[in-house]
Protein backbone atom coordinates (compact mmCIF):
# COMPACT_ATOMS: atom_id res chain seq x y z
CA UNK A 1 0.00 0.00 0.00
CA UNK A 2 1.04 3.43 -0.41
CA UNK A 3 2.74 5.66 2.26
CA UNK A 4 0.58 7.72 4.46
CA UNK A 5 1.39 11.26 5.82
CA UNK A 6 2.76 11.36 9.78
CA UNK A 7 0.95 9.68 12.37
CA UNK A 8 -1.75 11.93 14.12
CA UNK A 9 -1.75 14.75 11.15
CA UNK A 10 -5.37 15.73 9.37
CA UNK A 11 -4.51 13.97 6.21
CA UNK A 12 -7.87 15.34 4.36
CA UNK A 13 -11.40 17.21 4.50
CA UNK A 14 -14.31 15.95 2.32
CA UNK A 15 -17.68 17.50 2.32
CA UNK A 16 -20.28 15.35 1.50
CA UNK A 17 -23.19 16.81 -1.05
CA UNK A 18 -26.25 15.29 0.16
CA UNK A 19 -28.74 17.30 -2.63
CA UNK A 20 -31.52 16.87 -4.64
CA UNK A 21 -30.97 16.57 -8.66
CA UNK A 22 -33.67 17.26 -11.45
CA UNK A 23 -33.56 14.37 -14.03
CA UNK A 24 -32.84 15.35 -17.55
CA UNK A 25 -31.71 18.82 -16.40
CA UNK A 26 -27.67 18.62 -17.30
CA UNK A 27 -26.85 22.47 -17.29
CA UNK A 28 -28.90 22.94 -14.14
CA UNK A 29 -27.37 20.30 -12.24
CA UNK A 30 -23.88 21.11 -13.50
CA UNK A 31 -25.08 24.77 -11.73
CA UNK A 32 -25.76 22.97 -8.45
CA UNK A 33 -22.50 20.72 -8.78
CA UNK A 34 -20.66 24.13 -9.25
CA UNK A 35 -22.47 26.31 -6.61
CA UNK A 36 -22.10 23.61 -3.96
CA UNK A 37 -18.40 22.87 -4.75
CA UNK A 38 -18.21 26.32 -3.95
CA UNK A 39 -19.26 26.38 -0.75
CA UNK A 40 -17.74 23.54 0.41
CA UNK A 41 -14.33 25.02 -0.70
CA UNK A 42 -14.48 28.26 1.17
CA UNK A 43 -17.24 27.77 3.42
CA UNK A 44 -15.99 24.39 5.19
CA UNK A 45 -12.83 24.77 3.84
CA UNK A 46 -12.57 21.04 2.29
CA UNK A 47 -10.32 19.67 0.40
CA UNK A 48 -12.63 17.55 -1.69
CA UNK A 49 -16.34 17.17 -2.14
CA UNK A 50 -18.24 14.15 -2.94
CA UNK A 51 -21.72 14.36 -5.13
CA UNK A 52 -24.25 11.29 -6.00
CA UNK A 53 -24.82 8.70 -7.93
CA UNK A 54 -25.49 10.04 -11.87
CA UNK A 55 -25.35 13.74 -10.11
CA UNK A 56 -25.44 15.37 -13.91
CA UNK A 57 -28.43 13.68 -15.18
CA UNK A 58 -30.32 13.16 -12.02
CA UNK A 59 -31.55 9.54 -10.98
CA UNK A 60 -32.81 7.31 -12.83
CA UNK A 61 -32.28 8.96 -16.15
CA UNK A 62 -33.92 6.06 -18.14
CA UNK A 63 -34.58 6.32 -21.44
CA UNK A 64 -32.91 9.75 -21.78
CA UNK A 65 -29.52 7.69 -21.50
CA UNK A 66 -30.64 6.68 -25.09
CA UNK A 67 -30.96 10.00 -26.51
CA UNK A 68 -27.74 11.37 -28.27
CA UNK A 69 -28.52 14.85 -27.23
CA UNK A 70 -27.91 13.73 -23.20
CA UNK A 71 -24.46 12.65 -23.84
CA UNK A 72 -23.82 16.09 -25.77
CA UNK A 73 -24.82 18.27 -22.76
CA UNK A 74 -23.08 15.89 -20.51
CA UNK A 75 -19.66 16.08 -21.81
CA UNK A 76 -19.97 20.02 -22.19
CA UNK A 77 -21.28 20.05 -18.37
CA UNK A 78 -17.81 18.25 -17.40
CA UNK A 79 -16.24 20.68 -19.39
CA UNK A 80 -17.71 23.49 -17.68
CA UNK A 81 -16.95 22.40 -14.32
CA UNK A 82 -13.40 21.68 -14.88
CA UNK A 83 -13.02 25.12 -16.59
CA UNK A 84 -14.96 26.95 -13.47
CA UNK A 85 -13.62 25.51 -10.39
CA UNK A 86 -10.41 25.19 -8.83
CA UNK A 87 -8.79 24.60 -5.32
CA UNK A 88 -11.43 21.76 -4.51
CA UNK A 89 -10.99 17.74 -5.90
CA UNK A 90 -14.46 17.22 -7.18
CA UNK A 91 -16.29 13.12 -7.26
CA UNK A 92 -18.91 13.21 -9.76
CA UNK A 93 -20.85 10.55 -10.61
CA UNK A 94 -22.17 10.81 -14.89
CA UNK A 95 -22.80 8.51 -17.34
CA UNK A 96 -20.28 8.45 -20.13
CA UNK A 97 -19.66 6.41 -23.69
CA UNK A 98 -16.77 4.95 -23.96
CA UNK A 99 -15.09 1.74 -25.65
CA UNK A 100 -17.46 -0.88 -24.92
CA UNK A 101 -20.48 0.81 -24.92
CA UNK A 102 -22.24 3.50 -21.89
CA UNK A 103 -21.15 3.23 -18.64
CA UNK A 104 -22.57 4.38 -14.85
CA UNK A 105 -19.30 6.05 -13.83
CA UNK A 106 -17.50 8.24 -11.43
CA UNK A 107 -14.47 11.30 -12.34
CA UNK A 108 -12.75 12.92 -10.14
CA UNK A 109 -11.57 16.20 -11.50
CA UNK A 110 -9.20 18.96 -9.86
CA UNK A 111 -7.99 22.13 -11.39
CA UNK A 112 -9.39 21.47 -14.64
CA UNK A 113 -7.49 18.11 -14.68
CA UNK A 114 -9.29 14.66 -14.62
CA UNK A 115 -7.36 12.56 -12.25
CA UNK A 116 -9.26 9.54 -12.20
CA UNK A 117 -12.47 7.38 -14.02
CA UNK A 118 -14.25 4.79 -12.83
CA UNK A 119 -17.10 2.68 -14.27
CA UNK A 120 -19.99 0.57 -12.29
CA UNK A 121 -18.81 -3.01 -11.92
CA UNK A 122 -22.64 -4.55 -10.42
CA UNK A 123 -25.66 -3.12 -12.43
CA UNK A 124 -28.92 -3.55 -10.60
CA UNK A 125 -31.56 -5.14 -12.51
CA UNK A 126 -34.26 -5.88 -9.87
CA UNK A 127 -37.02 -4.15 -7.97
CA UNK A 128 -37.08 -0.42 -9.43
CA UNK A 129 -33.66 -1.01 -10.96
CA UNK A 130 -33.37 -1.19 -14.75
CA UNK A 131 -29.39 -0.49 -15.08
CA UNK A 132 -28.33 -3.54 -17.35
CA UNK A 133 -30.80 -1.98 -19.70
CA UNK A 134 -28.60 1.60 -20.49
CA UNK A 135 -25.14 0.18 -19.16
CA UNK A 136 -22.40 -2.05 -20.08
CA UNK A 137 -20.13 -3.20 -16.58
CA UNK A 138 -17.04 -1.65 -15.48
CA UNK A 139 -14.12 -4.35 -14.49
CA UNK A 140 -11.09 -2.16 -12.97
CA UNK A 141 -11.09 -0.04 -9.57
CA UNK A 142 -10.87 3.71 -9.33
CA UNK A 143 -7.97 4.62 -6.43
CA UNK A 144 -6.96 8.07 -6.77
CA UNK A 145 -4.73 10.04 -4.33
CA UNK A 146 -6.52 12.90 -2.96
CA UNK A 147 -4.09 14.77 -0.55
CA UNK A 148 -1.82 12.23 0.41
CA UNK A 149 -4.40 9.37 0.79
CA UNK A 150 -5.32 6.72 -1.86
CA UNK A 151 -8.81 6.80 -2.02
CA UNK A 152 -11.21 3.91 -3.28
CA UNK A 153 -14.22 5.34 -5.56
CA UNK A 154 -17.37 2.74 -6.05
CA UNK A 155 -20.76 3.31 -7.46
CA UNK A 156 -23.75 2.05 -5.06
CA UNK A 157 -24.35 -1.55 -6.21
CA UNK A 158 -20.43 -1.96 -5.77
CA UNK A 159 -20.74 -1.66 -1.93
CA UNK A 160 -23.67 -3.89 -1.18
CA UNK A 161 -22.03 -6.91 -3.55
CA UNK A 162 -18.47 -8.35 -2.50
CA UNK A 163 -15.75 -8.07 -4.91
CA UNK A 164 -15.08 -4.25 -5.62
CA UNK A 165 -14.46 -2.69 -2.48
CA UNK A 166 -11.79 -5.61 -2.07
CA UNK A 167 -9.83 -4.95 -5.29
CA UNK A 168 -9.65 -1.08 -4.82
CA UNK A 169 -8.02 -1.84 -1.26
CA UNK A 170 -5.31 -4.70 -3.36
CA UNK A 171 -5.27 -1.62 -5.41
CA UNK A 172 -3.86 0.93 -2.67
CA UNK A 173 -6.86 2.50 -1.31
CA UNK A 174 -6.78 3.05 2.23
CA UNK A 175 -10.45 4.98 2.47
CA UNK A 176 -13.54 4.31 0.38
CA UNK A 177 -15.96 6.27 -0.91
CA UNK A 178 -19.38 4.96 -2.32
CA UNK A 179 -21.49 7.26 -4.13
CA UNK A 180 -25.41 5.92 -4.15
CA UNK A 181 -29.32 6.85 -5.24
CA UNK A 182 -30.58 4.41 -3.29
CA UNK A 183 -34.14 4.65 -2.94
CA UNK A 184 -35.83 4.45 0.62
CA UNK A 185 -38.05 1.69 2.16
CA UNK A 186 -38.84 1.18 5.49
CA UNK A 187 -35.62 -0.44 7.24
CA UNK A 188 -33.49 0.53 4.53
CA UNK A 189 -30.89 2.38 6.64
CA UNK A 190 -30.26 -0.46 8.86
CA UNK A 191 -29.84 -2.53 5.79
CA UNK A 192 -27.16 0.04 4.27
CA UNK A 193 -25.60 -0.23 7.60
CA UNK A 194 -25.00 -3.88 7.85
CA UNK A 195 -23.77 -4.07 4.28
CA UNK A 196 -21.40 -1.31 4.64
CA UNK A 197 -20.26 -3.65 8.06
CA UNK A 198 -19.84 -6.44 6.03
CA UNK A 199 -17.48 -4.45 3.26
CA UNK A 200 -15.41 -2.98 6.37
CA UNK A 201 -14.92 -6.55 7.83
CA UNK A 202 -14.03 -7.90 3.83
CA UNK A 203 -11.44 -4.77 3.49
CA UNK A 204 -10.51 -3.56 6.87
CA UNK A 205 -11.10 0.39 5.70
CA UNK A 206 -13.35 3.43 6.78
CA UNK A 207 -16.52 4.25 4.30
CA UNK A 208 -17.83 7.41 3.54
CA UNK A 209 -21.30 6.52 2.04
CA UNK A 210 -23.28 9.58 0.20
CA UNK A 211 -26.71 8.87 -0.81
CA UNK A 212 -28.92 11.47 -3.03
CA UNK A 213 -32.06 12.95 -1.86
CA UNK A 214 -35.39 13.92 -3.09
CA UNK A 215 -37.73 12.43 -5.23
CA UNK A 216 -38.10 11.12 -8.54
CA UNK A 217 -41.92 9.35 -9.46
CA UNK A 218 -42.39 7.09 -7.31
CA UNK A 219 -38.44 7.07 -5.61
CA UNK A 220 -38.00 8.46 -2.58
CA UNK A 221 -34.36 9.10 -2.13
CA UNK A 222 -33.88 9.65 1.41
CA UNK A 223 -30.48 11.21 1.64
CA UNK A 224 -29.44 9.51 5.51
CA UNK A 225 -25.80 9.40 4.07
CA UNK A 226 -23.22 7.91 6.94
CA UNK A 227 -19.49 7.75 7.45
CA UNK A 228 -18.57 4.54 9.22
CA UNK A 229 -15.03 3.48 10.47
CA UNK A 230 -13.04 0.70 10.09
CA UNK A 231 -14.24 -0.84 13.76
CA UNK A 232 -18.14 -0.77 11.75
CA UNK A 233 -19.18 2.37 13.75
CA UNK A 234 -21.41 4.84 12.34
CA UNK A 235 -18.76 8.26 13.15
CA UNK A 236 -21.31 10.61 11.48
CA UNK A 237 -24.58 10.80 9.85
CA UNK A 238 -26.53 13.23 7.93
CA UNK A 239 -29.91 14.25 7.84
CA UNK A 240 -33.01 12.14 6.36
CA UNK A 241 -34.85 13.86 3.66
CA UNK A 242 -32.78 16.85 3.92
CA UNK A 243 -30.13 18.98 1.37
CA UNK A 244 -26.79 19.70 3.31
CA UNK A 245 -23.05 19.84 3.07
CA UNK A 246 -21.80 17.55 6.00
CA UNK A 247 -17.68 17.69 6.71
CA UNK A 248 -15.82 14.95 7.08
CA UNK A 249 -12.11 15.14 8.47
CA UNK A 250 -9.90 11.62 7.96
CA UNK A 251 -6.99 11.64 10.03
CA UNK A 252 -3.65 9.38 10.55
CA UNK A 253 -3.96 7.48 13.34
CA UNK A 254 -1.40 4.45 14.15
CA UNK A 255 -1.13 3.62 10.63
CA UNK A 256 -4.46 4.38 9.66
CA UNK A 257 -7.34 6.28 8.39
CA UNK A 258 -9.94 7.21 10.70
CA UNK A 259 -12.41 9.47 9.97
CA UNK A 260 -13.62 12.16 12.51
CA UNK A 261 -16.93 14.40 12.38
CA UNK A 262 -16.64 18.01 12.36
CA UNK A 263 -19.96 18.67 14.03
CA UNK A 264 -20.36 22.32 13.38
CA UNK A 265 -19.56 22.04 9.95
CA UNK A 266 -23.19 21.02 8.63
CA UNK A 267 -24.36 23.69 5.84
CA UNK A 268 -28.03 23.70 4.92
CA UNK A 269 -28.07 23.40 0.98
CA UNK A 270 -31.46 24.49 -0.76
CA UNK A 271 -32.09 23.91 -4.48
CA UNK A 272 -33.03 26.86 -6.33
CA UNK A 273 -36.42 26.23 -8.38
CA UNK A 274 -36.20 25.08 -11.78
CA UNK A 275 -38.46 23.83 -14.44
CA UNK A 276 -39.29 20.18 -14.32
CA UNK A 277 -39.40 18.88 -17.90
CA UNK A 278 -36.30 17.49 -19.67
CA UNK A 279 -34.16 20.03 -21.17
CA UNK A 280 -32.28 17.18 -23.33
CA UNK A 281 -32.38 17.64 -27.13
CA UNK A 282 -32.09 14.40 -29.23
Amino acid sequence: MSPLPVNGSAGLRIAMAQINLLVGDVSGNAQQIVDTALRARDELGADAVVFPELALTGYPPEDLLLRPGLHLHVLEAIERIKRTIRGITMIIGHPQQALGGLYNAVSVIRDGELLARGFKQHLPNYSVFDEKRYFVPGIDPCVVEIGSIPVGVTICEDIWTPGPAQQARDAGARYLININASPFHTGKGVEREEVLRDRVRETGLPILYLNLVGGQDELVFDGASLVMDDGGVVTQRGAACTEELLLVELDVVDGGIRPRPVECARLACVTTSRRTTSTVQS
